[in-house]
């Protein structure tokens, strides 16, 4: 099978596949105008076109069909975003997760790892964003060893508050373990976040989000975040969660090789504008801009745009080319994940998509699979 296009950098190319692998980037005369991009890699999902993962009724054909959705958004890996509950739902979600990546080979493509976002997190409103402060607590190894033990060792990120009692160490052993202990919804001080460092901590969580909506203006938990050139970091580049001179501002001072786009979408992401009742989260609003708040405020619940409309976002509103968007949509979360994706080069996987010049996915293929003709 062969693919031609042009790639980020402008260069026409033929990509020939051999089954789940790249086996030749050539660069010809002309192609059509078409992108040929690495399939993007999320690694913070909660859901996607009405489908959620922390729905208490999620079943394995959930799991396939939210994949597949994502698939027609150019998303081909994704870590499964399991947010603050109680420990049975975050168990048996682990549970039906890990047994979808069973039940299907590409599922199991597609999903290298979960990501647990919480239920260690600040209980002050702001940094607690949507997560139910009922259901927030201290660092627990003991139910993070069940976590891994009804995951099959799946959950490969957790963010947590490292100002929560016994964070430090919680940190160290996750780090022991080789799982990415994140910073995030936190409101530590910078001496707490130095020491999460210290312990382990490699990344922050929607990085200017999760926050309070004043804040003293330094030193703060987000300067010494920014500052620690061991932490990367996520953003959410859907012109909502953050404006795009403050984006700026902070992809500058992390950089662009430690830094990645993230959706952070939820159930709603994709659906139409109104008013919702959701089994998380409760009463949401999506607006016709597409901002998905709590009712009647302006607090965020999640993002209700797609990892490539936060590519496109950042393209179109900020300094950020094109080639840069797709490596921290890419590469950089594939390198931070330890899973060889985000290349199109001879021997990288064939996960990739093809889009029109602004964006739009045209076809999705996974493992060298067409799995999404637009």
């Amino acid at each position: 099978m062969t693919v031609e296009g042009r790639l980020a950098d402008g260069r026409p190319v033929r990509v020939e596949l051999d089954g789940p692998r790249i086996a030749a980037v050539t660069e010809i005369r002309d192609a059509p105008a078409g992108l040929i991009l690495p399939g993007l890699v999320d690694i913070q999902v909660n859901g996607y076109a009405g489908f959620d993962f922390n729905a208490g009724d999620l079943s394995t054909g959930h799991v396939a069909e939210l994949v597949r959705e994502l698939w027609k958004r150019g998303t081909t890996t994704v870590c499964p975003t399991i947010i603050t509950a109680p420990e049975d739902k975050i168990i048996r979600n682990l549970g039906v997760i890990a047994a979808a990546r069973e039940a299907d080979p590409l599922v199991r493509q597609a999903i290298p790892g979960i990501h647990v976002e919480g239920p260690y997190l600040a209980a002050e409103d702001g940094p607690r964003g949507a997560h139910d402060a009922a259901h927030l607590r201290d660092p627990d190894l003991a139910e993070f060893g069940r976590w891994q033990e009804a995951s099959g060792g799946l959950v490969k990120i957790v963010t947590l508050a490292p100002e929560r009692a016994g964070a430090a160490g919680y940190i160290a052993e996750l780090a022991r373990q080789d799982v990415i202990a994140s910073i995030g919804h936190t409101a530590a001080t910078p001496a707490e976040i130095e020491a999460a460092v210290r312990a382990g901590a490699r990344l922050s969580t929607h990085l200017g989000n999760g926050a309070h909506a004043v804040i003293r203006r330094h030193p703060n938990y987000i300067w010494t975040q920014l500052a620690a050139d061991s932490l990367a970091a996520t953003f959410i580049a859907d012109g909502h969660h953050l404006p795009a001179d403050t984006f700026t501002a902070m992809l500058r001072a992390k950089g662009t090789d430690r830094a990645l786009l993230v959706s952070d979408s939820v159930a709603l992401a994709g659906c139409a504008p109104g008013d919702y009742t959701t089994p998380v989260g409760g009463r949401i609003t999506v607006r016709e801009d597409g901002r998905v708040t709590l009712p009647g405020t302006e607090l965020l619940a999640g993002s209700g745009s797609s990892l490539i409309e936060c590519l496109a976002w950042a393209v179109t509103h900020t300094e950020v080319t094109l080639g840069t968007a797709v490596r921290l949509a890419t590469a950089n979360p594939a390198r931070l994940l330890g899973c060889d994706r985000g290349r199109i080069e001879p021997g990288a996987p064939a996960d990739l998509i093809v889009t029109t010049p602004d964006l739009s996915i045209l076809h999705t293929y996974v493992a060298g699979i067409p799995v999404h003709h637009g």
